[in-house]
C-alpha cells in the first residue's frame, strides 16, 4: 500500500505508456482496493473479536467484493496482453470500475458485481459460491431472519428466539479472512505488478496503432 501516486512520477518512468489514461486508473485501483480492503478486515475481525458475526460475515462479504475488483482488472489486463480485449474497451472498463457508481452520481454505470465475481471464479473456483454463502447471512431471507435468529422444536411445535451467528460461523470466519488476505496479496503483489509491466511495454510496442485506433 502507497500513501500517494504521483502521476507525473508515472509519466516521467514512461512517456509513451503514460500519455494514456488506463495505466494511471489501473494503479489509482490497485490502492484503492487495497485501503478499502483493509480497512474491511480490520472493522470485520473487531467483530469477530466482540462475537458480533453476522456484522462480521457482512464486512467479509464487502472485502471479498473488493479484492474481486482487483481481480477482475488483472483479468482484464491479460486479455488486453493475450489481444482478448481492445486496449480502448478496456480504458472504458478501467473507468467504470474507479469511476462508476448506480445512484448517478458519475458519469459511468459500474459494472455489476456478479458479473465481477463470475469473471474471478474462472481464477479462483469456489469464490463464487464463498461469495454467494457470505450473501446468505446479509440478506434478510430464510438464513438472514429465520436461521440466524431462530430454532424450532419440531415436535411441540416452539420456536426459540436467540441470537445464533456465533454458534454457526465463528469457527469458521478466520479461515475465510485468511483466504481473502491471501488472495489479495497474490493478487496485489505478484499478478497486478507482473502484468502492469508488462502492460507498459505492450503500450510501447502498440502506440501507433492505439493512436489510430482512438
Amino acid at each position: 500500500m502507497v500513501p500517494s501516486l504521483d502521476a507525473a512520477g508515472l509519466y516521467t518512468r514512461n512517456p509513451t505508456a503514460h500519455k494514456w489514461k488506463a495505466p494511471l486508473r489501473s494503479y489509482a485501483l490497485r490502492e484503492s482496493t487495497a485501503w478499502r480492503t483493509q480497512d474491511l478486515l480490520e472493522q470485520s475481525l473487531m467483530l469477530y473479536n466482540s462475537n458480533n458475526l453476522l456484522g462480521a460475515r457482512i464486512l467479509l462479504r464487502s472485502a471479498f467484493e473488493t479484492v474481486a475488483v482487483l481481480i477482475y482488472l488483472n483479468q482484464l489486463t491479460k486479455k488486453v496482453l493475450h489481444a482478448k480485449l481492445n486496449f480502448h474497451d478496456f480504458s472504458d472498463k478501467t473507468s467504470k470500475l474507479l469511476l462508476g457508481s448506480r445512484d448517478g452520481s458519475t458519469d459511468h454505470q459500474s459494472i455489476n458485481i456478479i458479473t465481477v465475481i463470475e469473471s474471478c471464479n474462472k481464477r479462483y473456483p469456489g469464490i463464487k459460491d464463498l461469495y454467494a454463502a457470505l450473501s446468505e447471512s446479509a440478506h434478510p431471507n430464510y438464513e438472514g431472519i429465520s436461521i440466524g435468529y431462530s430454532t424450532l422444536d419440531e415436535e411441540k411445535y416452539i420456536s426459540q428466539f436467540s441470537n445464533r451467528w456465533s454458534f454457526m460461523y465463528k469457527d469458521k470466519h478466520l479461515k475465510a479472512v485468511e483466504l481473502c488476505v491471501d488472495t489479495f496479496f497474490d493478487e496485489y503483489d505478484n499478478e497486478w505488478t507482473d502484468l502492469f509491466d508488462k502492460l507498459e511495454a505492450w503500450i510501447e510496442t502498440n502506440d501507433e496503432t492505439l493512436e489510430a485506433g482512438k
